[in-house]
């Protein structure tokens, strides 16, 4: 069945679309894939439980803001499947170092905690996350399918 629901979706979105860009809009709540500048998705998310600013230090709940890469897939965590954000970058080392703290990391795109999809209708009207990004479960396998691992992701209020 997701099979079948992984090849109408590649169907649905073009087999020839290439996203080269992901923004997050953290003051919207909104997720975009753009093709060559065209918005080609859109995602309503969830974010850190303080969405409000970058992030700052391991535990304050923010999401980052900023360019960073989604470097890799991640299949086997606490949440349904994941693409990690390049976060902590030098500059964030840097300004955790100036201030004594750890910049935290482990930041994901990612799914509803396991087993508990079913909850996305109510969960995803809340931002949740210790500062990742939050998809319901179906979105985040077309996510996957169509956002390959290398591109890049911005990040702003």
């Amino acid at each position: 069945m997701r099979n079948l629901i992984l090849l109408f979706l590649m169907v649905a979105f073009s087999a020839n679309a290439e996203v080269d860009l992901v923004t997050v809009k953290k003051s919207i709540n909104k997720m975009y894939l753009l093709e060559k500048g065209k918005v080609k998705k859109e995602y309503d998310i969830a974010l850190g439980a303080n969405p409000r600013g970058h992030k700052e230090q391991e535990g304050d709940e923010k999401t980052p803001e900023g360019r960073y890469i989604l470097d890799y897939v991640k299949e086997d965590s606490s949440f349904y499947r994941s693409m990690h954000v390049s976060y902590p970058n030098k500059r964030d080392l840097e300004n955790a170092k100036n201030k004594g703290v750890s910049a935290g990391g482990f930041i994901m795109v990612h799914g509803q905690k396991n087993n508990l999809g079913w909850l996305s209708l109510i969960s995803q009207n809340f931002n949740w996350t210790d500062g990742c990004i939050a998809l319901k479960n179906s979105e985040m396998d077309e996510f996957l399918e169509i956002v390959k691992v290398g591109t890049p992701i911005e990040i702003s209020w």
